[in-house]
């Protein structure tokens, strides 16, 4: 059999077990058919050969939660990211101001206000420092909060006695008056108002691609990207179905709905062909808020916060309903869960529609066939729910570089007791449960060795805290580059189709620069791709 590809001299790390590796790979029709020495390889003929010159090899990294549709949208605002004081977000607005029209609208993402040395949510008062002639809206980097000048305040008619709606909340001063905050649903109104960046499609398209070939070069082969519609981040799987068509697209998108739709019915020849890059998961659906801007729920009020504990989006009984009519109608239902309030909620809402489908008649079988259910984010636990998640058929899709920013105030916000059960991936994988690696991009970035690094160090890029917070909770490189790579298709049922270098699966892999199980873990942030194929074709 002559090859498509071969790459020979490498240490092929196949992700089977821990330390297993290869030399040689050979690639046919996009499928890896051939795995073992650079002797054994000699019998294959193949015009491509790829001498690796003794560089790692793992299988193409994914990111198994993350807004596409956002970040591109983000591309057109201010990056408020590295702004570390009030001054610094405002001059970094005035200077957009300074280039916009008067009156239009002017937005600023990923704002942390505990980056910030004031420590504190900006109102609508700084924001007039920037202007009082355009509309200005600053969105938190967990885009869960957002902050409006009295412009845009006036524009989108919030004023005194301003109701939220179901779900959302809106801050007043003493006089009555919003002060500029608001979170969760009641963000939405801006969404409404404030014009698309990519409703051009030549635009979005140049911005998509853009995105895309950076991906490809930070070793990411799959997507799984989520629409969110109150935020106004309307995925189209068509986007992603036009680029594939004419050959543009570099990584594999299954796209995540937050509205009800028939799900896809494949052939087995669909399933099984390599060059099939896009495709339907799920559908979303919201339980809590966030911790960095305290509307997690919690069991127990906020540490710094006691007369708060967060919301949830609707009542449990609500809840359950929407859960089971996801599943019911045969679609995996994909569900947000931060505090354990939140995640109390989710698993009392999953096992009772197990006990529904069940009474109504549908087997254990049955069920072993249905995609597992999905818990986002998982990021406080204890030992009774992690009793009940071990009698689920769930995977845990988890975002390491979380813990980046929130270990330097997680004990102030939910207390050092509660943190304990914080970030707990050592523990959950000890459990038995399956975890996914994923960015919530763009709360944060998609480069997953930037994750990878996170699950094993438990630090910042800085070092800190010294130790790592919480070290008995670090996961080792193994485990970190395997919730990257094979875990993420357990979450699509294609874990006998992509994650690991073996005969017959997709040939979908990245060169890496140095051996991530070789350097020591504060080396693993300065690791660099080579090299990234999907389907045996390079794409960076």
């Amino acid at each position: 059999m002559k090859l498509d590809l071969l790459l020979k001299n490498g240490i092929v790390y196949t992700m089977e077990e821990e330390g297993k590796t290869v030399e040689a790979l050979g690639v046919k029709d996009g499928k890896i058919v051939f795995a073992g020495s650079d002797q054994e390889a000699e019998q294959y003929p193949c015009d491509n050969v790829v001498n690796l010159e003794g560089k790692a090899v793992i299988p193409g990294m994914a990111d198994s939660h993350m807004h596409m549709y956002a970040y591109c949208q983000n591309q057109t605002s201010v990056n408020l990211e590295f702004a570390r004081s009030m001054d610094e977000m405002i001059q970094l607005m005035k200077e957009k101001a300074e280039s916009t029209p008067e009156g239009n609208w002017i937005k600023g993402v990923n704002f942390d206000q505990t980056k910030f040395k004031e420590n504190r949510f900006p109102t609508k008062r700084d924001l007039d420092k920037i202007s009082t002639v355009h509309p200005i809206v600053i969105k938190r980097c967990c885009l869960h909060a957002v902050v409006a000048n009295t412009k845009a305040l006036e524009l989108a008619g919030v004023g005194a006695g301003y109701d939220g709606g179901s779900g959302g909340i809106v801050e007043f001063d003493q006089d009555g008056m919003p002060n500029g905050i608001l979170r969760e649903q009641s963000t939405k109104v801006f969404d409404e108002i404030i014009p698309d960046p990519l409703s051009d499609e030549k635009e979005k398209k140049r911005i998509f691609l853009q995105v895309l070939a950076d991906m490809s070069s930070k070793g990411v082969t799959a997507i799984h990207t989520y629409a969110a519609k109150i935020w106004r981040y309307n995925e189209d799987i068509n986007t992603y179905r036009e680029l594939d068509e004419t050959g543009e697209l570099p990584v594999r998108v299954t796209v995540y709905m937050d509205e009800l739709f028939k799900p896809e019915v494949l052939t087995e020849e669909q399933k099984t062909d390599p060059y099939r890059l896009v495709q339907f998961g799920g559908y979303k659906l919201f339980s809590d808020g966030s911790l960095g801007s305290r509307s997690a729920a919690l069991q127990e009020p906020y540490n710094d916060d006691p007369q708060n504990s967060g919301f949830v989006v609707c009542e449990q009984e609500e809840f359950n309903k929407k859960v089971l009519h996801a599943y019911e109608n045969g679609l995996q239902p994909a569900i947000h869960a931060i505090g354990d309030r939140a995640l109390d909620m989710t698993l009392t809402a999953i096992e009772e529609t197990l006990r529904v489908m069940k009474e109504r008649g549908m087997t254990e079988e049955e069920m072993k066939q249905r995609l597992p259910f999905r818990i986002i984010h998982v990021q406080m636990v204890n030992d009774e729910l992690v009793e009940r998640m071990k009698k689920l058929p769930l995977v845990l899709d988890i975002q390491p570089i979380f813990l980046c920013t929130d270990a330097r105030w997680i004990e102030d916000r939910i207390g050092s007791q509660r943190a304990k059960g914080a970030y707990a991936w050592k523990t959950l994988k000890e459990e038995g449960l399956i975890q996914t690696g994923g960015s919530d991009c763009p709360v944060e970035s998609f480069d997953p060795l930037a994750g990878i690094f996170a699950a094993v160090a438990r630090c910042d890029k800085d070092g800190q805290p010294i130790g790592g917070y919480g070290p008995q909770e670090k996961l080792s490189v193994y485990e970190a580059i395997e919730i990257f790579t094979k875990n993420v298709h357990y979450a699509t049922g294609q874990q006998d189709i992509l994650g690991t270098l073996e005969a017959g699966k997709f040939a979908d892999l990245v060169v890496l620069d140095q051996n991530p199980f070789t350097v020591n873990e504060m080396e693993l942030k300065d690791i660099k791709v080579q090299q990234t194929y999907i389907a045996g074709k390079r794409v960076f």
